[in-house]
């Protein structure tokens, strides 16, 4: 490594997403509209998909890439759904939704005020990527966030055995 060569380039984090898209360059215009993104690069391939891009959404970084089925780059769609949920930690939850529903995201989860000290809610973006979306209103240690989870499923639970059968 080079004396001035830095392990983690600038403006990265040691975490960064890098998801699949079935249209990259369509993925980056919505996250534009959705989230306020901002296009870092993109490296298109001989046939035109995006090879590789990446964006800067508030101070992180999101990579992505066009699918590419023949190197099993399949993006959500193409696998029926996602097992990961991407999370964006901004200043103001309900205009955000607002602004990704109205780019196209549809509502998943209603935003609402959660136990744990966020209020919060759930996108499905275009492409089939999940965003839980949050807004700190709360400070809260971990043990209180726990004493707090066991009174919200035991409360779930009370309400389900309620409930008409």
């Amino acid at each position: 490594m080079g004396e001035n060569v830095k392990p983690v380039p600038e403006g990265m984090h040691t975490l960064t997403p890098h998801i699949v898209c079935a249209g990259a360059a369509e993925a980056i215009d919505f996250y534009k509209k959705a989230f306020g993104a901002t296009e870092f690069m993109r490296m298109p391939g001989p046939d035109g998909k995006l090879m590789h891009a990446s964006v800067k959404i508030g101070d992180s970084m999101l990579m992505l890439v066009d699918e590419m089925p023949q190197w099993g780059a399949l993006g959500p769609k193409a696998r029926n759904g996602t097992s990961v949920t991407i999370h964006l930690a901004v200043a103001n939850v309900d205009e955000v939704v607002v602004q990704a529903v109205s780019a196209g995201a549809k509502v998943k989860m209603p935003v609402a005020d959660m136990f744990w000290g966020d209020r919060y809610g759930v996108v499905v973006d275009p492409f089939g990527h999940e965003w839980s979306i949050a807004t700190r209103i709360r400070n809260m240690t971990p043990d209180e966030m726990i004493a707090a989870g066991r009174e919200a499923m035991q409360k779930g639970c009370a309400e389900a055995q309620k409930a008409p059968q």
